[in-house]
């Protein structure tokens, strides 16, 4: 009986070993994309079966800031991100000194200022406390959707990387403060106004068409980019990513989702 259970367990062990041996390898057909959850994620999400059709994996890897999702795709831990307009991903490649690159465009997000103590623009009162993204992209975009309101007038109203420093004109006083766009939406309880990227105004439960007291029409030129590196940009799992996020399909969703919030830019 002894020798007979050494024998099975010797049995076991080698088919463990061979088991392990010929486990099949990563067959290259995964594609890695980071992305923040709103709306970005929930579109990678339709387009998923679509390439599951044409032999690739998607896996979304969800990220809550701007800066990781270039950072994981510079140092090749994953394939490509799907979050940014051009401005933030040439302030960034210029910033870090990456190489970063557009694959397409897919959506744009127009970019609104909220308020929780305002119904009207026209209520914001002088010294109004004002919150805004602190990088140099979004900074610039909360800047000119207030120029173009004539809450503020800036030296070069056309320059997609205005600063405070470039406000000319203030004559309602309005008090600034910078902070990590993600932060935004918990300020609108201190601040009389906060200018918000849509993806967090939505995660918040904020409707951009009907709570925002200002926002970008659909014109902006602020499209979301797939984003890649120069090495992967021509890979076809890559290509095939490109194709489903801009095909009918996902045009349809982006409407019958957003309510205009979102709009295809394809």
């Amino acid at each position: 009986m002894f020798a007979m259970r050494m024998l099975l367990a010797a049995l076991v062990t080698t088919l463990a070993l061979l088991t392990g041996c010929s486990a099949p390898k990563e067959d290259g057909q995964t594609l890695r994309v980071a992305a923040t959850a709103i709306p970005h994620a929930e579109i990678l999400k339709q387009v998923k079966p679509l390439l599951a059709k044409e032999g690739v994996n998607l896996e979304i890897k969800v990220f809550a800031d701007y800066v990781q999702p270039n950072t994981q795709v510079a140092e090749k831990n994953i394939d490509l991100n799907y979050f940014q307009t051009k401005p933030y991903l040439d302030a960034f490649n210029r910033e870090h000194g990456t190489n970063l690159t557009i694959i397409t465009g897919v959506h744009i997000e127009p970019f609104g200022a909220y308020s929780h103590k305002y119904k009207s623009i026209d209520q914001l009162p002088d010294g109004a406390s004002v919150t805004l993204p602190n990088d140099p992209s979004n900074n610039s975009r909360a800047l000119l959707l207030l120029a173009k309101h004539g809450l503020i007038t800036l030296k070069d109203p056309s320059n997609e990387l205005s600063t405070l420093k470039d406000i000319t004109a203030n004559p309602k006083r309005l008090q600034f403060r910078e902070l990590e766009a993600a932060m935004l939406p918990r300020t609108l309880d201190e601040v009389d106004l906060a200018l918000i990227n849509t993806n967090y105004a939505l995660a918040a439960g904020l409707n951009p068409t009907r709570d925002a007291l200002l926002i970008e029409d659909k014109d902006s030129p602020y499209v979301n980019y797939l984003v890649g590196r120069p090495d992967n940009q021509n890979d076809p799992r890559v290509q095939k990513l490109a194709k489903a996020l801009t095909s009918p399909e996902v045009k349809a969703f982006i409407e019958q989702k957003y309510h205009g919030a979102v709009l295809p830019a394809f």
